[in-house]
Parts: structure tokens; C-alpha cells; sequence
């Protein structure tokens, strides 16, 4: 297992490279840049953007600025936020920190209650409960996210209670530290219940049709003839083998929902990093939309590496060492 976990690293290598790469490129490929618009504020001498541009050898050829990016990036130094005015390492800590909080939640209600849900689903397979289930799995998959969270929010608007963006109210520091926990939980129903309802319906249709299969297995027959508690038949020998292809689905899971998020977290207003992406990209801030990019690919590829990692340990039969 740890030659594997050394070869991973060492292919994602040139997977980063390449995706920044073109990443560069096609940033490089549009039509103006972030001192185009700067240009147009008459407090701002062409001097002074000369000086921008030379300091971050942005008056270069193409090649030659990606170059001088990475030989930075090695040095953990991510370059500068012309937008923010700040260094981007600041603003990608501050935003993944936000973005991290709101995906482990969607993970944690989609996983706790997509398993169960499928389960229940194959138990009861053809039945009123089952119907129900994938009747409102449809739904689910069908329904636009940003149109479910803007009738959450109406929702949230009409009844009360329930914080309609952010995440944080205005007397957030005035709390007491549980208040904050508190506050906190609230402001992450919405966004965290629209993220998670369709990937819900999915992982509930996909562990249902694996559990169906599995149940149909003759080791399953052999042990219902030998007598044992259905609960063991079902909890410890079906379930470790149907929830294999959901460990798959894990590691695309990490990088969903850092591209999936970016439009709820622009409707419901959390500062998180999938919005961050779509500013710096509005605003051509070229060094914080490479870091957000390089970011997005690291958990893809680190995604998939804990879920092939899983997947061994969930299953003996499962070997990476050949």
C-alpha cells in the first residue's frame, strides 16, 4: 500500500502540471486583462502598472510568466490578488477553511442518510415505501439546485427563524461560544440541504440497485440456510460488499462539490472558494484563479487516492501491492 501511495503521488505530479498548463493558457487566451479595467481609473498612473507588470514578470512572454508562476509555487509562494490587494495564500486559507464546513456537512447528511434510505429501499423493493422513496429521488435528481435554494430562502423569508445568506450574523462576535456553534448550524440548513438533495437521490438509487444485486448473491442464500439473524446477513455480509462502488463515488465527492458549490454559495451568500473561483475569473485576477484551479485538482486527485485507500480496507480481496 505505501509503494501505491508513492506512485499516486508521483503520476498526480504531471496531471497538475498539465491541468495548470492549460489552465494558463486558456486564461491567457481571452481578451484584456485585470489592468485593462485599472487603466480606465485616472488615480492610477501607466507607471505604477508598469511597475505591476514587471514585478510579476507579467510583460513576458506566456511560457516564460507560467514558468516563473511554478518556480513560485514550488517556494509555496502563490502570488498576489491584484482584486483583494492581498497575498492569495491569504484569501485561498480563509476561503477553503469556509468551503471545507459546508462540504463535510453535505457529505455527512448525504452519506447518512443515502445509505439507510437505499437499504430500506431493497428491503422493502416494490412496496409503498420504495415507490415513495423513488419518487421523491426523481424529483431530487430533476430540480435545478439554485431554484431549490431560492425557494428555501423564500421559504426561510415567509416563516423566520432561519438566517436567509451568510455565515455569520451581525453580532456573530458578541456570542458566547456555543451562540456561535449555534449560529453557525443555522446558517448552514440551506446551502447544506440543497448540495446534499441531489446527491442523496443519487447514492440512494445506486445503493439500492448494489444492495438488490448483492441480496441475490448465493452466499447469502448459504447463510439464511445456516440460520443466521438476518440483521448479521444484512448489516455485515451485504452491506460490506454492496457499499464498495459508493467508496468509488467518494473520491469524485471532493471535487463535486468544490464546482457543485459555487452557485449555491452565490445564492445563499457564503463566502466559500467556489464563488471566490467565479470573481477571480470575472475579474481576471490570473494568480488567484490558477491557486483556485490547482486547489480543485489536488482534491480530485486526493479524493481518489483516500477512496482506492478505502476501498483495500473495506475489502480484503482488494490488493494495490501488484
Amino acid at each position: 500500500m505505501t509503494k501505491f501511495i508513492i506512485k499516486r503521488i508521483l503520476v498526480a505530479i504531471p496531471l497538475l502540471l498539465v491541468m495548470s498548463l492549460l489552465t494558463f493558457a486558456l486564461m491567457q487566451m481571452t481578451p484584456g486583462n485585470f489592468f485593462d479595467s485599472l487603466r480606465l481609473d485616472p488615480t492610477i498612473s501607466e507607471d505604477t502598472l508598469n511597475r505591476y507588470e514587471e514585478l510579476y514578470q507579467l510583460d513576458k512572454p506566456v511560457l516564460v510568466q507560467y514558468f516563473y508562476w511554478l518556480k513560485n509555487i514550488l517556494k509555496l509562494d502563490f502570488g498576489y490578488s491584484f482584486f483583494y490587494n492581498v497575498p492569495v495564500s491569504r484569501i485561498i486559507a480563509d476561503r477553503l477553511f469556509n468551503t471545507f464546513i459546508l462540504s463535510l456537512a453535505s457529505m455527512l447528511l448525504t452519506w447518512m442518510l443515502a445509505i439507510p434510505l437505499g437499504i430500506w429501499a431493497a428491503l422493502h423493493r416494490n412496496k409503498f415505501i420504495d415507490k415513495t422513496l423513488s419518487i421523491f429521488s426523481f424529483m431530487g435528481l430533476s430540480m435545478p439546485s439554485f431554484f431549490l435554494a431560492m425557494l428555501l430562502l423564500y421559504g426561510a423569508a415567509q416563516i423566520g427563524g432561519i438566517p436567509l445568506g451568510g455565515m455569520y450574523s451581525a453580532n456573530y462576535d458578541d456570542l458566547p461560544w456555543y451562540g456561535k456553534i449555534i449560529d453557525l448550524l443555522k446558517h448552514l440548513i440551506i446551502p447544506t440541504v440543497v448540495i446534499s438533495l441531489g446527491s442523496i437521490a443519487s447514492l440512494q438509487r445506486i445503493m439500492r440497485g448494489n444492495f438488490l444485486e448483492v441480496l441475490r448473491q448465493q452466499y447469502i442464500l448459504s447463510a439464511r440456510a445456516k440460520g443466521l439473524p438476518e440483521n448479521r446477513i444484512i448489516y455485515r455480509h451485504a452491506l460490506r460488499n454492496a457499499i464498495n462502488p459508493l467508496i468509488t463515488l467518494f473520491g469524485y465527492e471532493l471535487s463535486s462539490l468544490l464546482g457543485g458549490a459555487a452557485l449555491i454559495e452565490i445564492v445563499c451568500n457564503w463566502p466559500g472558494l467556489g464563488s471566490l473561483m467565479l470573481t477571480a475569473v470575472r475579474a481576471k485576477d490570473i494568480y488567484l484563479v490558477m491557486s483556485s484551479m490547482l486547489m480543485g485538482g489536488v482534491l480530485l486527485l486526493l479524493g481518489n487516492l483516500i477512496a482506492d485507500i478505502l476501498l483495500a480496507w473495506s475489502d480484503p480481496r482488494i490488493r494495490y501491492g501488484k
